[in-house]
């Protein structure tokens, strides 16, 4: 049995490595400018600046969680950590774009290795009915590092310089490294056999990589191109996996366990909802309602304010109340949320918008801390790197399609103009359209959260 005052070491570390990685994907958005200025690179170049973080972690997230699995977790979370400070110390003193790209796919490697254990390790440390708090906290943590992260990372591009946002890293992470292997005895790892699919990662590496990236260019046809390779290299995937004697991804468990499936469908389609809100408000209140970009922040932040603070509190909930009805009712409340949105005008008063902004935040973070309790309660120990590796990249992949999907409309409605006055109408038409797609959506995760099951009959 674990001591009280590990298990709050294990808590406290877990949330700082969970803090760290959105706010520096969170803080870098506010320093592109700055970057750009620095390097004289281009806008294509300057996206992947941000791309090559977000596709590195994606494809790696499950991969690494399997390995730690066969053969340690903490020992992954801690090369995680030191990967991420190498990649951020590489980031701050880069000379080129090239270099600060190479710098965030390291950073990618060591945030996967980071993502993939830190829940995993808190689930086999701390029992069911303490398990969803502890989750609520990180979760927590990952919000305020999304919230903290444009204040701070404008605050230090502006007084420091841009290279400070990666510098502040590599204390916090070299602090996270000391504590665990100072205070965490412990390691984590399937006694079984070792054997790893390499042939299956490599799979599904090419499978993410061609959907995530072909998101990134939709509409145009080679968007459409590697998306279908990525469609046919899943349906390879998936087949090699049921053949291989020790998969990657059990994809038993998808069958097998509907609280598993559901969850992480519903998982999929929340991030796929909520993401793309603040990128949407930000034009519509800065274009459309005339508002400067420090009120728009403070209004903007409503949403991930009551998600900081509901998080821990719908965590520890779900620790006596089924997660299923918990996560439901979170949905529910962020369709009613994309709802309000929906039906936005440029004459809406900023009461309602801020209602509705806050409404999303109380469902996003009554969904999130008992679904990812009840996706990491449905396996079985030795799964659980797998599982949250799971969580990780049903995050990724959300948030990328969140942003395809607006891009989308954006194409469809407005074209490839600069936003001018004369186009205003357009966008207002096409935040209106994406809400309105996005609230569809929900309704879909509204019955993908219900339709999972107990957790109780998982076990």
């Amino acid at each position: 049995m674990h001591e009280d005052s590990e298990k709050r070491v294990l808590l406290i570390v877990a949330s700082l490595a969970s803090f760290l990685v959105p706010y520096t994907v969170s803080s870098l958005n506010v320093a592109l400018p700055a970057i750009s200025t620095s390097f004289g690179i281009d806008a294509v170049m300057l996206g992947w600046v941000t791309s090559a973080y977000m596709l590195t972690a994606a494809i790696c997230i499950v991969p690494f969680g399997k390995l730690a699995d066969l053969y340690g977790r903490k020992r992954f979370f801690i090369l995680g950590n030191v990967l991420f400070a190498a990649g951020s110390l590489l980031a701050a003193v880069s000379w080129s774009g090239t270099v600060i790209i190479a710098a965030r796919v390291i950073q990618g490697l060591g945030g996967a290795m980071v993502f993939s254990t830190s829940i995993a390790i808190v689930t086999s440390v701390f029992p069911p009915g303490e398990r969803g708090r502890a989750i609520g906290i990180i979760t927590a943590t990952v919000y305020a590092g999304l919230s903290l992260g444009p204040f701070i990372g404008g605050v230090l591009t502006y007084n420091i310089g841009w290279p400070s946002i990666f510098l502040v890293n590599i204390p916090l992470a070299i602090l996270v490294i000391l504590l665990t292997m100072r205070y965490i005895p412990g390691e984590w790892a399937d006694s079984g056999k070792k054997r790893f699919d390499l042939a299956g990662a490599g799979l599904y590496g090419v499978m993410l990589f061609g959907c995530i990236y072909g998101l990134t260019l939709l509409p145009s046809r080679s968007g459409i191109l590697w998306m279908l390779l990525g469609l046919v290299v899943l349906a390879l995937f998936i087949w090699w996996e049921q053949r291989e004697p020790a998969p990657m991804v059990e994809i038993a468990l998808f069958r097998k366990s509907p609280v598993f499936l559901f969850s992480n469908i519903a998982a999929l389609i929340n991030y796929a909802v909520v993401f793309a809100v603040a990128f949407l408000m930000s034009l519509y209140l800065q274009y459309n309602r005339g508002i400067d970009p420090q009120t728009t922040g403070l209004i903007l932040i409503a949403q991930p304010v009551v998600q900081m603070i509901v998080s821990p509190a719908a965590g520890h909930l779900s620790d006596r109340i089924e997660p299923r009805i918990l996560a439901t009712a979170g949905m529910a409340l962020t369709t009613v949320g994309l709802g309000i949105m929906m039906l936005l005008s440029p004459t809406t008063p900023l009461a309602v918008i801020i209602a509705g902004l806050a409404i999303l935040g109380l469902g996003y973070g009554l969904f999130s801390s008992p679904n990812t309790n009840a996706i990491m309660s449905s396996v079985d120990v030795r799964y659980l790197g797998l599982a949250s590796g799971m969580v990780s990249t049903m995050r990724a992949i959300g948030q990328m399609l969140s942003l395809a999907i607006a891009m989308l409309v954006f194409s469809a409605v407005i074209g490839t103009v600069q936003i001018s006055p004369e186009f205003y109408p357009q966008l207002q038409q096409s935040v209106n359209i994406a809400f309105g797609v996005f609230f569809i959506l929900g309704l879909v995760g509204i019955a993908a959260s219900y339709a999972r099951g107990t957790v109780r009959e998982a076990r």
